[in-house]
């Protein structure tokens, strides 16, 4: 058990406290979205979930454009090579825009056909048409901050992306609840008032990154170094599009349940999402500071490692057991049918058990990506996806299992990637974990 914090301790949580607010960010978007969603109805609420679950797909599978550019920038930076950071950076922000070539038309034109995909129909498909292909509009800014996070990390500044960041959340939040009460604009108003702050977000990045790109040598896209990020988001995308696979897989099956359950599990993965990202604040400074370390003599990384899992424990413990408490309370907040709210707490209860593997596979996770293990992330995440398959194959084979099926199998996942990234992370830094705790 910690009884202290070290140096290293301290310098983990400086980057933590900032990094939190940058990672809540995009889910503290869907909470104010589900919050305010779930009082127009249960319809309303169930297509939020599967549109949700189709632009969690492009901006996490983004998000190489923050992770990989991270990584490089920082190992860059600690090599002492500050012109060649600034070119990754820019080249991560040519990606960002490439991809939004791609990613807006494919949301806004097959919006119906994703979704009905998931499983939805009648009311609930509607909506989440509605809702999807008018929150495409944002998904370029989306984009772009992302890429300029990963500069601004890699240059160990999570403060700035913060400031950003929480007034474009405070700005959403007043205009949903102007356009969806006052101008009785309904799901759309929620759509349009996220949009609008994600802009405006996008274009604050696009001011303030233009001075970490000053020392660049090149301006336009140049394949020669676009191409290592690319690779990296190659495996990033498999692990990423793995992950998302469970994700999309349990709302799909909570769609062919029926209609208070996927609204139910909409609940629960949504404070998921956020908790997920509350420890991956944790994290996210280990892929700075140990690629910085690994760039310059790699003599501190095991000690590193060893203190964000310890530290990724210790906030856990106190988020399963806030959860736990606050499960019967808590689905008050986003629904007022009683059929949503009681499945909606067994499902938050499962959350409260699956937060302390979470823990230590976000840790390990972002360790690995400071270390550029992106190849093993891919496999691995593949691998822990045709795990749980035949969980999945009960679950949908015995409906009576319910949310409480759905988000057993999500604990199984769990529990399997914190042991398998534990054993990678003490074979890719050999140096004795426990050798260093001052």
């Amino acid at each position: 058990m910690m009884t202290r914090l070290t140096a290293t301790d301290r310098r983990i949580v400086g980057l933590a406290i900032p990094a939190l607010g940058t990672l809540a960010a995009e889910p503290l978007y869907r909470i104010v979205d589900t919050a305010i969603v779930g009082r127009l109805g249960t319809d309303q609420l169930a297509g939020l979930a599967i549109a949700v679950t189709l632009l969690t797909l492009v901006v996490a599978g983004s998000n190489f454009l923050t992770y990989g550019t991270t990584q490089r920038v920082a190992n860059r930076l600690g090599a002492g090579r500050p012109d060649e950071a600034a070119d990754i950076g820019v080249q991560a922000m040519w990606l960002a825009g490439i991809v939004s070539l791609v990613a807006v038309p494919a949301l806004v034109f097959g919006a119906r056909p994703m979704a009905s995909a998931l499983g939805a129909d009648g009311a609930v498909l509607d909506f989440a048409v509605e809702y999807l292909r008018i929150a495409a509009i944002g998904v370029p800014f989306v984009l772009i901050a992302l890429a300029a996070q990963g500069v601004q990390r890699g240059a160990s500044d999570y403060r700035t992306p913060l400031v950003i960041l929480v007034a474009s959340n405070v700005a959403n939040l007043v205009v949903e609840l102007v356009l969806v009460f006052g101008f009785d604009m309904g799901i759309a108003g929620a759509a349009w008032s996220t949009a609008i702050a994600q802009a405006g977000a996008g274009v604050a990045f696009l001011v303030v990154i233009r001075r970490r790109l000053a020392p660049a040598r090149h301006r336009w896209p140049r394949w020669a170094e676009m191409a290592p990020l690319l690779t990296a988001g190659r495996h990033l995308l498999l692990r990423v599009g793995s992950m998302l696979a469970v994700f999309t897989g349990a709302t799909a099956i909570a769609a062919r349940v029926d209609d208070a359950t996927l609204a139910a599990h909409q609940i629960a993965m949504t404070m998921f999402l956020f908790l997920a990202l509350v420890l991956d604040a944790l994290a996210v400074p280990a892929q700075t500071l140990v690629a910085e370390e690994l760039g310059h003599d790699g003599s501190g990384a095991a000690e590193l490692a060893q203190r964000v899992v310890r530290l990724s424990l210790v906030a856990a413990a106190v988020i399963a057991l806030v959860v736990a408490a606050t499960s019967p309370l808590l689905p008050h907040a986003f629904s007022n049918d009683p059929a949503v709210i009681s499945r909606a707490t067994s499902a938050l209860l499962f959350l409260a058990l699956l937060v302390i593997p979470g823990a230590i596979a976000f840790a390990d996770d972002g360790v690995l990506i400071g270390a550029g293990d992106y190849r093993f992330l891919g496999i691995a995440a593949f691998g822990y996806l045709v795990a749980v398959l035949p969980i999945a194959v009960v679950v949908l084979a015995t409906p009576s299992l319910g949310v409480a099926g759905i988000w057993m199998g999500l604990v199984v996942w769990m529990a399997l990637r914190a042991f398998v990234n534990t054993l990678r992370v003490r074979r890719v830094l050999p140096v004795s974990l426990s050798s260093s705790t001052a």
